[in-house]
């Protein structure tokens, strides 16, 4: 059985991560923040991805999300917008 993924944070990280999910202008930034501190309180990310955010999220775009905190911090949380395709303007 796989082990279940955690998040610890220290008490500055944890502020900073709420203090973006209370008030950072872009809303993909205040749902990253909010998924992870669910997880760093106890949740899985998959029950996140479920139940714990606005929308229904792929469990594997959480994952991702954890992964990303884990190696580059919130700064590469924030510098990575989502997906899709971006049609260039003519």
């Amino acid at each position: 059985m796989p082990q279940r993924r955690t998040l610890k944070l220290s008490q500055k990280a944890e502020a900073n991560l709420q203090e973006q999910r209370d008030h950072n202008p872009r809303p993909y930034v205040r749902e990253r923040c909010a998924a992870l501190l669910k997880i760093a309180r106890g949740k899985s990310a998959h029950w996140v991805s479920q139940h714990g955010l606005l929308q229904k999220r792929n469990p594997d775009t959480v994952y991702n999300w954890l992964n990303i905190y884990e190696t580059e911090g919130l700064a590469g949380l924030i510098a990575r917008q989502h997906g899709g395709y971006r049609r260039g303007s003519l």
